[in-house]
């Protein structure tokens, strides 16, 4: 008995030092756990803000009385959120939507602050000249194609080039648009997009692809949009739907 007493007392250092492991494991484990969690919820927070706003925005802000569809602006919304999750988007509170499922005699570009939930600019945008006449509805990511490409762009700096202060954009989906700064295809001022050609032929002036605006607004929407915001240009095309791996 006195023997089983001694071995007792040999191993119960070593009881002790094994909780204490596992406690010592556990309490590593704990903030491990808790560094992770803290870490991802930092990245996911503005993700969720965005998605948050978005669900009550559109009503908000009676998107629906300018000519957006709800439907639309999920999209860019779904967009959007993918992009901010992936680290492409720097200016989070601006959105361009370029709806051309709409004919171009109508103001189918909305620029949107969703911090202020406000509609900065809503106004005329041309389509690629072999995109079709009246509406777009062709479209490539080909250079020499004259025609206006689909999806998710990232607006980008600013220069002086032929047709003046232009945007350039930045195509984030391969195989759709990601050719649009090998093409040329930037914001930029156009004296054919105006209300006089509407009155006189039902439809504005078409461009090599670009999406081009109203010379007297280039300025204030480039100056609005341009370094890391989001830029998308819509259409109803299934092969697109299918294909654009932000929207799938």
């Amino acid at each position: 008995m006195i023997s089983s007493f001694f071995i007792f007392l040999i191993h119960l250092p070593f009881v002790f030092a094994t909780k204490k492991t596992r406690s010592s494991n556990n309490h590593k484990k704990s903030v491990i756990s808790y560094i992770t969690n803290s870490v991802t919820d930092s990245l996911i927070k503005p993700v969720e803000k965005i998605l948050v706003d978005s669900i009550s925005v559109y009503d908000q802000m009676k998107l629906r009385t300018i000519g957006l569809s709800k439907q639309v602006f999920d999209f860019s919304m779904q967009g959007l959120n993918k992009l901010i999750a992936t680290g492409k988007v720097a200016n989070q509170k601006i959105i361009s939507i370029v709806d051309f499922s709409q004919p171009s005699a109508n103001k189918r570009l909305y620029v949107i602050d969703l911090e202020k939930k406000e509609v900065v600019f809503n106004t005329y945008v041309a389509h690629g000249k072999n995109s079709g006449q009246e509406t777009a509805n062709s479209f490539s990511n080909t250079p020499q194609s004259n025609k206006s490409s689909l999806g998710f762009y990232v607006t980008l700096g600013t220069y002086q080039g032929k047709n003046g202060y232009s945007l350039q954009l930045q195509g984030q989906e391969i195989g759709i648009n990601d050719n649009a700064l090998n093409r040329g295809i930037v914001m930029h001022a156009a004296n054919y997009v105006n209300e006089s050609y509407i009155q006189s032929q039902g439809w504005i002036g078409r461009s090599q692809g670009c999406p081009a605006v109203m010379p007297e607004l280039n300025k204030p929407i480039v100056e609005t949009i341009k370094e890391g915001s989001c830029f998308f240009i819509y259409y109803p095309d299934e092969q697109y739907l299918k294909k654009s791996a932000i929207l799938n």
